[in-house]
């Protein structure tokens, strides 16, 4: 339901204009070079005055800067400049020109598979809720809602009320029925670490920090294993 990760985890690469850190990807064993991903979460750092984005045709990028601020143009277009945690949405089957240097933070979505937001959000000392795979209707089917925390500045602490399912008595006409239990679970974050939650949950978080908030909403079945 609730997992840490830690800068140890993460995986190291090169890309054309400098290196990326990937900090998770789902599923757990797909590989990004096999573009069998569904969803994927970096940073990279952007070292380069002008550099071009590796294609991804069958994926969708949201992307912010951490530090500094970049110049895209897509298929050349109009230029957009991007700020510190500022968010931008963008196919990636765009050929994607880049100038300016920076460490930005990415989400990659396979198209028609995963749709997902990105956002980031300042904490205090006074309590956050936030709610992980959950609707005013109830918790959304297993795995169907996915939810990562990663602290870009700061510290944060993170308290989730965790749905299980619970098999319920039988009714009368002799169907089994499923009712939510709960399991509390708590984590701590320092910079450049994450919180990755992949069932129902309510949560509450508090800094000092800055987090980055990405939730992945699955819309068909996941890839086989």
């Amino acid at each position: 339901m609730l997992q840490k990760l830690k800068k140890i985890d993460y995986t190291v690469s090169s890309w054309s204009g400098g290196t990326t850190t990937q900090i998770a990807i789902w599923p757990p064993n797909a590989f990004y070079a096999d573009r069998d991903f569904l969803w994927r979460i970096s940073s990279a750092t952007v070292d380069l005055e002008e550099s071009d984005f590796t294609p991804l045709p069958d994926y969708e990028r949201l992307i912010s800067t951490l530090e500094g601020e970049i110049v895209l143009t897509h298929n050349g277009g109009e230029p957009i400049r991007l700020r510190p945690f500022e968010v931008h949405a963008f196919s990636g089957a765009d050929a994607t020109h880049s100038l300016g240097r920076c460490r930005d933070f990415n989400l990659m979505l396979r198209r028609g598979r995963v749709t997902g937001t990105v956002e980031a959000l300042r904490l205090s000392e006074n309590p956050t809720n936030l709610n992980a795979g959950t609707s005013i209707a109830g918790p959304l089917p297993p795995a169907s809602e996915q939810l990562l925390l990663y602290c870009a500045e700061g510290t944060a602490s993170a308290e989730a009320a965790v749905c299980l399912p619970v098999e319920a008595e039988s009714s009368r006409a002799g169907h089994s029925e499923r009712r939510a239990g709960e399991a509390e679970e708590s984590g701590s974050l320092g910079p450049g670490e994450a919180l990755l939650f992949t069932g129902p949950a309510q949560l509450t978080v508090k800094g000092p920090a800055l987090l980055i908030v990405c939730r992945m909403q699955m819309t068909t079945p996941q890839f086989e294993g």
